[in-house]
């Protein structure tokens, strides 16, 4: 099979395009610029697989450089991962937002309904899209009301809405992944958790001489898996989905903790003594969401997927990966 991968250069790109060719597949993927951004891919991707990869330039708010790429390719399957994904930076950017994840994404359904009739699309999306529904509710479910707490999760919302009509009107195949937090190798050091790690290895290398990590709101409570189990559950939905459905894809319920946690054990991974944790105001959302527990009953009754990755190993990695990166520069 030949799939493409939007947002290749993301976090959860190299994952998946590295499980797509261990699969058998081959891979084909969107990158902005010829500038040779995808070598930066080699954090994750050994080079005999970004060497398997076929690139392709263009951005998916240019339309024609889509055309250009759809009218000349087939595809068993398109995983849309591209996004402007931060939430504090949707609220001070919330144009480039909806231009990236709104209307980049009416470009990208649109050439597929018009050059790939037999192409299944998994949109990305992201259990943000609940809000802060969870302390009222509990475990969130795929039926609950979308009532998003950001403008990125505004954006989600509208195309997580959009592919159920055009898949319950027939205009496209496909299914929506709505992600709880999940992290590990290569995720942005603005992003919390990966924040702490970045934060770790700079003082475990020597570029940071106090041992004061600043932090954001400790007492949110997240359940947080590694994102090589979640581009698993992507691969095995692309095998076997319902039409136009949307899955949740998160642990189990008994694994959601305080962020806190997450940020203790990495210290503790870490080795470093004294290390002082400094609460730091621009590290808090403008508005934040309390706790967040996906059922996950669709997506395991579908595909028998469940996380394998302990959340220890996960941090152990990501941290491993920020000293890598921190010593290479």
């Amino acid at each position: 099979m030949q799939y493409f991968i939007t947002g290749i250069t993301g976090f959860a790109g190299p994952h998946l395009a590295r499980l797509l060719l261990k699969e058998g597949h081959g891979v084909h993927a969107l990158v902005r610029e010829s500038n040779g951004r995808e070598m930066d891919l080699l954090d994750v991707l050994e080079a005999r697989e970004l060497e398997q990869i076929q690139f392709h330039y263009g951005d998916l708010v240019e339309y024609h450089s889509l055309v250009r790429v759809f009218s000349a390719h087939q595809y068993a399957g398109v995983f849309h991962l591209a996004a402007q994904s931060h939430p504090p930076t949707s609220f001070t950017d919330p144009v480039g937002t909806f231009a990236s994840n709104v209307q980049g994404t009416v470009n990208l359904i649109d050439v597929i309904q018009r050059y790939q009739k037999d192409c299944k699309l998994m949109f990305c999306s992201t259990s943000e899209v609940y809000g802060d529904s969870g302390k009222d509710v509990g475990v969130l479910t795929e039926t609950q009301s979308l009532t998003p707490s950001n403008p990125y999760a505004v954006s989600k919302a509208a195309i997580d809405m959009y592919m159920q009509e055009r898949c319950r009107n027939g205009f496209i195949k496909g299914y929506t992944t709505r992600a709880f937090s999940h992290t590990g190798p290569r995720r942005g050091k603005k992003f919390s958790i990966s924040w702490d790690a970045y934060n770790l290895a700079l003082m475990a290398t020597g570029k940071k001489q106090d041992r004061i990590l600043e932090v954001g709101n400790l007492e949110t409570r997240r359940i947080v898996i590694d994102v090589r189990d979640c581009v698993r559950a992507y691969y095995l939905l692309m095998q076997k989905h319902e039409n136009g459905a949307a899955y949740n894809v998160c642990g189990p319920a008994e694994l959601v903790c305080k962020m806190q946690v997450f940020t203790d054990k990495l210290i503790e991974i870490s080795g470093l003594q004294g290390v002082e944790k400094k609460v730091s105001d621009k590290l808090y959302r403008p508005i934040d969401i309390q706790v967040q527990v996906g059922d996950t009953t669709r997506l395991r009754q579908q595909t028998g997927w469940k996380p394998e990755i302990t959340i220890d190993q996960t941090l152990s990695d990501l941290f491993d990966y920020w000293v890598r990166k921190l010593r290479s520069s």
